[in-house]
Order: structure tokens, then C-alpha cells, then sequence
């Protein structure tokens, strides 16, 4: 989630219509009953990124966060589990050994919101339109490998992949290719505003001030035809400026959930009961937070400035100083958390030393201090990430070969530049498009990757990912994907640092929110009721 990346919230500028937000964030709680989700996150407007709610151009956390309650994809993923199911379709599979052929059936009946019928020109007109605006933020990346969409009638769909991907099921089910109403959506430019045609359980309802979301109500979508059974006829989602405020709301019960936003010491006083009527359940997570290089950059295109960096920073400590117990060391892109992970890094550079990294820049003829700008975001990935590159500027700066220097900028100039390779090495986090090592790893490595990166590897590119993708059983790609991380550990286009753990702050009286998350990290708000309801 960068989809979301990780990803990708932006920000203010272009926006006309815009409504006031009322009770936004002012702790006014919902009078109408409905369950309230509370959030950080910033879902803006800017001139580079006008369309934040439209699937072809959200590629981010909150954004997706929206979508995935308010459009249908063809396959989505079950309550818990990894394998897709179908959701607007009645049945989808592969037509083929080579895994290049996946034909689907729409259910019968399906209409959008606004009453329209939603048939397989609807589905054939979303993939296409993706791939068309081809947005710099790289959400049509998910799809590249579309080559032809055909529709024999109107409800029958077959995609043909330019080659073999056992994972496109699972791409199916992302917001990338969400099902729009093409009577409504251009085909060739984005939908700006902030108004939602789609075929999802809940309609929304959007306030907005100042270009940037405030609040999102989710009614239960009357035309909906699916298997999703919503426990709850209406759910806010409510953004606010600081984690205090937010805090402050769940403690007044104004709000009654929030899984992301809080830093490790609220965490802590959660976890111990110090807020009364609240509950907090933890678990390993799937986001990664790691450092970009690019590797045409004069300051460390030389390959042993990057590796010399990977011998020094002590991850440990960053973690055990700037995360505490919320985060754990990352030694390879891919998580503890998802199948083929290795700790490749640490198997290629041990624990940090100085004495081994000084050996690699005289080896290479690299003179030193190295002077170098460690740039990121200061409104994206939490306030603690100012004070993760000031240790990471201490370490490589006590180390005595590094003269690092570090840049803090907001996330609507940061993400546009970044594409543009403004930065020589930056920092970014990314949470997975599905639950697969597939999306830790395609994403940063083939030519379209989503940050524009130079990096090019032949073996990963041409042989690697794609023979990765011809399995359907993924057990059998262990060993290539392993590889792959272990070529990234040689290398080091990127720096994996840690990998942060899930959690969900609950008030007693809200039952589901075990399966709030599924198994891409992605928000399921049916799944929240009340126990006075149930």
C-alpha cells in the first residue's frame, strides 16, 4: 500500500467543490449509531494528484481504504485466508496450463449505485482505463501484464496476460481493478471530486475542506449483490490532524476504532489499560519501512557506498530507540510474515561494522566522508519518522565515513519528486497489494516499477520473476524467490529496515474487529457491529 505503496495520499490545490466539514474531527461522535473508525491518514488533493478516490490513480493505504468498501472487484479476498474468491463474478479461473488465459462470469443482476447496470463492458472498460492513464503513481503497474480484454457477451469477460502469472487472481482483487460505471468515469483523464459510483456493499458519503477528506460515511449499499453480509448499516471513517486528538476521541468514546496513527508510547498505554473501555489486540504485520537508492546518482551509484551503508546501520537499535516494541528489524525486503522470506542482508553483511565497511570503500577507491542526503516525508508515515533518520544520520555519521545530511519534505512535493529521481536516497514504506512475495518484489524490480527506479537486473527481470509466476503452487517459486532477495542483498538498490507490527484499538462493545484487517492488511468494515446489535 507504497498501496498501498503503501501509499500515496496527496495533497491540496486544484479541488472546487468542496463541502464543510461537519463533526470531521471534532469529536462531535456519531448521533445516528453508526460505528466510528478513526485515522491519520490524509486523503488530499493537489495539482499532480487531483482524483484521490479514483481506482486509477489511488494507490495508497486510506485511499484504498475507501474503495475497498464502496467498489466490487471481480475476485476478492475471503475473511481470512489468501486464496481469492469470487466477488462480482459468479466463477473466474484460468483457461490454460501456461496461466496467460482467466475468463470470468459476472452474477446475474449486478447494478452500480446510481441504479446503472454493471455488465462485462463495465469490467473490460476498468481494466482498459487504468492501463490508458497509465497515472505517475504507478497503481497501473498491477496490471501491465493485461495484454487484450475480450467480452463475448455481457457477462463473460477473458483477459489475455502478455505471460504467465499465477498471481493475477489475487491482482484482481486489489482497487486497481475496481469495477467503475463507464456511463460516469472518462475513459481518458481521472474522475476528480470526491463523489463514489461503484458496486460495493456500502455507497459513501464524503465531507471535505480545504481539498482534503475529513470524514467518509458508509450506508449500506441497497443494490449490492455479493456474499459480504454487513453487521453494520452504516460506518464513518473520521480523519484527524494528530494522533492526540485521536486519542483523546477514542478515549471519550467518540470514536470506536482505530488500527493505525498511534505512536509506540499511546500503544503502550493501551496495551496496559491505562484507557478505560478499550481493548488492544496485536499482531506481526506485513508494512516495511526501508531506504530507496538511485543507483544512477553520482553520490552512490558505486555499488560499495551502498553496501558500505548496509554494513552500518545497526537496525536493532534503530528499532529499540525509535520504535520500541512496535517494530522489529527487516533483513530482506520481503517480511518474516510472508513465505520465502530470508534474512538475506544479515546473511550477506552480518551484524553492523564499521571496520568491514571502511575495508569496502578503500576497496573500491571510494574516498570518505561520503557525503550523502538521506531524504523523507514529514506527514506520511507517522511523527517517529523524523526521529528514525535522525539516528540513522547519527549512526552513519559516527562511523566517521559518512558526512549524511538529512532532508525532511511534505508528502505532496516528496511523492511527485520521487518518480522524477530528485533524491539520491530517500526513505518510503510500503504495505503488500495482496498476500503474496510476488508484491515485495515485481513492484521494485521490473522496468514499469512504481518508483521509477533504475535498477535493472537481467536474471530477476527476464528470468527470475517470470518463472516465479508460472506457479500456481507458490511453495515451488520459494527457491527462485529467495534468490531474488539475496541479489537485492548483493546489490543493494534497496535497504529493507523494519517491518512494523498490526494492531487494532477496539471499545468493548464492538465485536469483528478480529477480522478488520484481511490478509493484505486491507480494511473489511462490514465485518464491525455492536454486541447490543448482534
Amino acid at each position: 500500500m507504497n498501496r498501498k505503496s503503501l501509499v500515496l495520499p496527496v495533497l491540496a490545490g486544484l479541488m472546487t467543490s468542496t463541502l464543510t466539514a461537519c463533526g470531521g474531527t471534532d469529536g462531535a461522535g456519531s448521533d445516528d449509531g453508526a460505528i466510528v473508525v478513526g485515522s491519520t491518514d490524509r486523503i488530499e488533493a493537489s495539482k499532480v494528484a487531483t482524483a484521490p478516490l479514483d481506482p486509477a490513480q489511488a494507490y495508497d493505504f486510506a485511499s484504498w481504504s475507501v474503495l475497498h468498501s464502496t467498489f466490487q472487484t471481480l475476485m476478492r479476498l475471503p475473511r481470512s485466508g489468501t486464496d481469492p474468491v469470487p466477488d462480482a463474478a459468479e466463477t473466474c479461473g484460468f483457461q490454460d496450463r501456461q496461466s496467460e488465459q482467466y475468463r470470468c462470469k459476472l452474477r446475474k443482476g449486478l447494478k452500480f449505485s446510481n441504479g446503472h447496470d454493471l455488465t462485462s463492458a463495465d469490467v473490460k472498460f476498468s481494466l482498459e482505463r487504468v492501463l490508458k492513464i497509465k497515472d505517475q503513481n504507478g497503481v497501473w503497474s498491477l496490471l501491465s501484464n493485461v495484454d487484450k480484454v475480450e467480452t463475448p457477451n455481457a457477462r463473460e469477460i477473458v483477459i489475455h496476460l502478455a505471460s504467465p502469472d499465477a498471481t493475477f487472481p489475487s491482482k484482481l482483487t486489489t482497487p486497481a481493478a475496481a469495477i467503475i460505471d463507464s456511463e460516469v468515469y472518462r475513459k481518458n483523464a481521472v474522475h476528480k471530486g470526491w463523489d463514489i459510483v461503484g458496486s460495493g456493499p456500502y455507497t459513501a458519503q464524503t465531507e471535505v475542506s480545504d481539498n482534503r477528506l475529513r470524514k467518509v460515511v458508509f450506508t449500506k449499499n441497497a443494490e449490492y449483490q455479493g456474499d459480504i453480509e454487513p453487521r453494520s448499516d452504516k460506518v464513518e471513517m473520521r480523519f484527524f490532524d494528530d494522533a492526540k486528538t485521536m486519542e483523546q476521541a477514542l478515549t471519550k468514546g467518540d470514536i470506536d476504532v482505530v488500527n493505525r496513527g498511534f505512536s509506540p508510547e499511546q500503544l503502550e498505554r493501551l496495551d496496559t489499560g491505562a484507557v478505560k473501555g478499550v481493548r488492544l489486540r496485536e499482531m506481526s504485520g506485513q508494512g516495511i519501512r526501508y531506504l530507496v537508492f538511485d543507483t544512477t546518482a553520482p553520490v552512490v551509484k558505486n555499488k560499495a557506498v551502498r553496501q558500505a551503508i548496509a554494513r552500518v546501520v545497526d537496525r536493532q537499535a534503530l528499532v529499540r530507540d525509535v520504535y520500541k516494541r512496535t517494530a522489529e528489524p527487516l533483513y530482506s525486503m520481503v517480511p518474516t510474515s510472508i513465505s520465502s522470506h530470508i534474512n538475506s542482508f544479515h546473511n550477506e553483511y552480518g551484524d553492523p561494522n564499521i571496520g568491514a565497511a571502511r575495508d569496502l570503500l578503500q576497496q573500491a577507491g571510494v574516498e570518505t566522508p561520503v557525503k550523502l542526503t538521506l531524504t523523507y516525508t514529514t506527514d506520511h508515515y507517522g511523527p517517529e519518522t523524523a526521529q528514525e533518520f535522525k539516528k540513522l544520520q547519527t549512526q552513519l555519521n559516527a562511523s566517521g565515513l559518512f558526512s549524511v545530511r538529512i532532508h525532511g519534505v511534505k508528502w505532496t512535493e516528496f511523492r511527485p519528486a520521487v518518480p522524477k529521481r530528485e533524491y539520491a536516497a530517500y526513505g518510503m514504506g510500503w504495505l503488500p497489494d495482496f498476500p503474496d512475495p510476488d508484491t515485495y518484489i515485481a513492484p521494485f524490480l521490473t522496468k514499469d516499477n512504481f518508483l521509477n527506479s533504475p535498477y535493472r537486473n537481467k536474471a530477476v527481470q527476464d528470468e527470475l520473476i517470470p518463472k516465479t509466476r508460472q506457479e500456481a503452487q507458490r511453495s515451488l517459486a520459494v527457491g527462485d524467490l529467495q534468490r531474488i532477495q539475496d541479489i537485492i542483498a548483493a546489490d543493494v538498490p534497496y535497504l529493507p529496515l523494519w517491518q512494523g507490527n498490526q494492531y487494532v484499538a477496539a471499545r468493548d462493545d464492538i465485536v469483528g474487529s478480529e477480522y478488520l484487517l484481511d490478509s493484505s492488511t486491507m480494511l473489511q468494515l462490514w465485518e464491525l457491529g455492536r454486541a447490543s446489535d448482534d
